[in-house]
């Protein structure tokens, strides 16, 4: 299993520095000018300007500032916003827990629902269930997240009254948030409805968010578990007498997981894709809304330092899912 992990790593730091120059690129092809934004609307001067440009390091060769930012990011230092003055890195850890627990309650539906879907539409290959489960999918997968949050919006919350429009929790509730997930510190806080105030604000993004990673799973774990019960042993395993319970859900299943745990941890990039517009619409305070407002604000150190630390929790997570291989199939870290 070690040597399984080593072989991962090795090819973790190429691809890390890749995202660093796309990232270090990217900035630089943004339309404006940085040390005007610093500026504001009174304008600079000549001086001025240079000063700017020096201190922030613009004057230096591309491949110099390209050094200097990896240097800089190897000591945890990923710019100062120019907008709010902050760190990057430090904004960004502060809304990322938001976006982690929209993501986790997101891919959670995603999974308890699709893989069950998956299975009961593989089982029933041809019948109602089947083709009324998959033909949901389709749909699902078809809708633009855009549309379908604002859809929610206007079912649930204007006409049914059913759950809240934005935030994260009622304006009534102030308590400290040590963790920064809102469901944990609201059960800490003690306070009356608080827990239900935040899962009443998390039900419809994550349903929004949900929907597209639910209908790739459930499609996924259809296919894959259609090409394993045609396999040998689940055939010997029914002329055993196994229930078919047994038969689906333990050697069956088990076997098709692999792909399905692919495109989970794949579906965690477009989570995140997703997370930019669910979190705009439903004024979600994450890294999608961050980013966006950052993007419209010309902040060019937030976008770059917000581009980079997305695609290094994606990277991460791919990490695990690759691990995870290795533990579902052994065949795979012994290969």
């Amino acid at each position: 299993m070690l040597s399984f992990l080593i072989r991962r790593l090795a090819t973790f730091l190429p691809t890390f520095i890749g995202v660093t120059v796309i990232a270090f690129a990217f900035i630089r092809l943004l339309p404006g000018d940085p040390i005007l934004l610093l500026a504001g609307e009174r304008g600079v001067s000549a001086e001025r300007y240079e000063a700017l440009r020096q201190q922030f390091g613009f004057d230096q060769p591309v491949w110099r500032q390209y050094l200097d930012y990896v240097w800089g990011i190897l000591h945890g230092d990923l710019g100062t916003s120019f907008v709010t003055k902050r760190p990057v890195l430090d904004e960004f850890m502060a809304l990322f827990p938001a976006t982690v627990e929209l993501g986790l309650c997101a891919i959670i539906l995603a999974t308890l629902l699709g893989i069950p879907a998956g299975v009961i539409a593989a089982v029933n290959r041809g019948k109602f269930f089947d083709q009324a489960l998959m033909s949901t999918a389709l749909v699902g997968y078809s809708m633009p997240i855009f549309w379908w949050a604002l859809l929610l919006i206007i079912v649930f919350s204007g006409t049914l009254g059913w759950t809240p429009v934005s935030g994260r929790l009622g304006l009534m509730y102030f308590f400290d948030q040590p963790t920064g997930f809102m469901l944990i510190d609201s059960l800490l806080s003690g306070q009356p409805g608080a827990f239900r105030s935040a899962v009443s604000h998390l039900i419809l993004p994550t349903i929004a968010l949900a929907t597209i990673p639910l209908a790739v799973i459930a499609r996924q774990t259809r296919s894959a578990m259609l090409e394993v019960l045609g396999e040998d042993y689940v055939r010997t395993a029914r002329a055993k007498g196994m229930s078919p319970m047994r038969v689906n859900g333990i050697h069956a299943l088990r076997n098709a997981l692999i792909p399905v745990v692919t495109v989970i941890g794949l579906s965690v990039g477009t989570l995140l894709a997703g997370a930019i517009l669910t979190e705009t619409i439903f004024s979600w305070p994450g890294i999608g809304k961050w980013m966006v407002d950052s993007i419209f604000r010309r902040d060019y150190q937030a976008v770059q330092g917000g581009l980079l630390l997305i695609a290094l929790v994606v990277m991460i997570v791919n990490l695990i899912v690759d691990l995870t291989y290795g533990f579902i199939n052994p065949k795979i870290r012994k290969g």
